[in-house]
């Protein structure tokens, strides 16, 4: 799936959504509309923690439905910056030396289901704020640049596709009787352990090479190019959304 056709595809969920969500106004169902800003980041043969210093920008559009006081669906589209260095904080010396990095887009559809622990947005309710945590399931399509070792033959762009398991906690504030706010944050499993552009199906290299000058055997940089092939990639995202909501008390 090509990049146009990608968002092309995403924007059309979303305005489906957003319609569905404004025509059943009239029958006292609650929905919403919003977006969200917030930060991203990853983990995988780069980064094995979150490093606050190697942070990207990630927003997000989406609708909502709220089917009682407890569960909502939300369904969105969102676009995260993904990065990460060997040069910045190197996890080990052999890091330090394969000098890899990658920089790049996730662009992502989801849908997730939300529990949330009070009942706040009731009329009767003594709570403008509740905790709430949520799971779903999404499709992502990374667009990246970048080299995974040094001395790669073919560093430069790549892009790749995967679905994606959403989940983690947040709280929401109703602000407004029609404007909500909320901060959230989670992580997103993957099932690629290309994010960064090291898998493990790279073409193994000699790990090292004799010195000509000294006779000795050193460290090859260019050998330098896999990862662990035992886990996956995931990233993550911490940050504040703001909706809008279109409901109506129904009379009898």
């Amino acid at each position: 799936m090509n990049k146009s056709r990608f968002y092309t595809l995403a924007l059309s969920i979303i305005l489906v959504f957003i319609s569905l969500g404004v025509s059943q106004t009239v029958k006292a169902q609650q929905h919403e509309i919003g977006l969200g800003l917030g930060a991203g980041t990853y983990t995988g043969d780069i980064l094995r923690v979150i490093d606050p210093s190697q942070l990207g920008i990630q927003g997000t559009l989406f609708g909502r439905r709220n089917f009682d006081n407890a569960w909502s669906l939300r369904a969105g589209f969102s676009i995260a910056r993904l990065n990460g260095a060997d040069s910045i904080r190197p996890i080990d010396q052999v890091a330090a030396t394969r000098n890899a990095f990658f920089n790049g887009t996730m662009a992502e559809v989801s849908a997730r289901m939300e529990f949330h622990f009070i009942d706040y947005m009731s009329h009767k309710s003594t709570s403008r704020f509740s905790p709430f945590g949520f799971f779903g399931l999404g499709y992502g399509m990374f667009f990246g640049q970048g080299q995974s070792y040094e001395g790669d033959i073919q560093p430069g762009s790549y892009s790749l596709g995967t679905v994606i398991l959403p989940f983690g906690a947040g709280i929401k504030y109703k602000l407004k009787d029609r404007i909500l706010l909320s901060f959230e944050g989670g992580a997103k499993a993957t099932f690629t352990d290309n994010l960064d552009k090291i898998g493990d199906e790279s073409i193994y290299l000699p790990r090292y090479r004799t010195d000509p000058g000294t006779g000795n055997q050193v460290l090859e940089p260019t050998s330098i190019n896999f990862g662990n092939p035992s886990d996956r990639d995931w990233y993550y995202f911490l940050g504040f959304t703001i909706s809008y909501s279109f409901h109506q008390i129904k009379c009898y």
